[in-house]
């Protein structure tokens, strides 16, 4: 490869401020669909960035449909929507809405490109988390694989946790919300236990593997977003769900 070769190259991968609109489609769950209309906020040929009203989370799978200048795609060079697959690789959460104070927090997300088509995985399970592999080709794609597509198993309490769970009943209200955007399901409850990373709370919430809820705590001041990993009913007949959180850690600094 020649050295003007190498700059071209290098050049391609610059981001470019271009704040095309964007068409963003999230199967949230096999069950929930949703679809947002936003603005990038840059691109390259590989990968893109910009902001969502609603949660995700990185490794999750999403579909972007935008009018990307010819140089900057790798197929679909006469359609006039170009359309890719791409695999959320950063989620940043940005201050709410002024005077909105039920919406979601906006996220900054980034996201690398996979191609036309999605793994067949992604087709039975749309909660299917993937990681980013190096391009196959010169063409710039990004293939993924999936060492974290399998469900995570309930962990007992006493088998030894990443992030130390403390077993303590933390005030908490889940709001669960609809393909618009909107609070549909709201209950006050308390965790189980809780770490930095997650918590198991008490529920009557039937709520599918894969969505994401605000938890929102009075007595620690602070609202996180959650992806739900498993419901399981547990010794006492008390439903559970196990919640990983997403956007923030939980401030448990300086609670035994």
């Amino acid at each position: 490869m020649t050295s003007t070769d190498t700059g071209k190259s290098k050049r391609a991968r610059e981001r470019i401020s271009l704040q095309l609109p964007v068409r963003v489609k999230c199967r949230e769950t096999t069950e929930l669909e949703w679809v947002e209309i936003t603005r990038l906020l840059d691109v390259t040929p590989f990968g893109a960035r910009f902001a969502l009203p609603r949660p995700t989370e990185e490794g999750r799978l999403l579909h972007l449909s935008m009018p990307l200048p010819r140089p900057l795609r790798c197929y679909d060079y006469t359609e006039e929507q170009y359309g890719t697959w791409a695999l959320v690789r950063r989620v940043k959460a940005l201050p709410p809405p002024a005077n909105t104070p039920d919406a979601l927090p906006r996220f900054e997300v980034g996201v690398a490109f996979t191609g036309k088509h999605p793994p067949t995985s992604y087709l039975r399970d749309p909660t299917t988390r993937y990681m980013v592999a190096p391009p196959a080709s010169t063409e710039g794609i990004w293939s993924i694989n999936e060492p974290q597509s399998a469900p995570r198993r309930y962990v007992p309490p006493d088998e030894p946790r990443p992030d130390t769970r403390v077993q303590m009943p933390v005030d908490m209200i889940i709001e669960v919300f609809d393909a618009a955007g909107k609070v549909v399901m709201r209950e006050e409850t308390v965790t189980e236990n809780i770490s930095r990373r997650g918590a198991a709370v008490f529920s009557g919430l039937t709520i599918e593997r894969g969505r994401f809820v605000r938890l929102t705590s009075r007595s620690f001041g602070i609202s996180v977003v959650a992806a739900v990993r498993s419901r399981r009913l547990g010794a006492d007949s008390i439903p559970r769900l196990h919640l990983e959180f997403v956007d923030r850690q939980f401030p448990l600094e300086g609670v035994d």
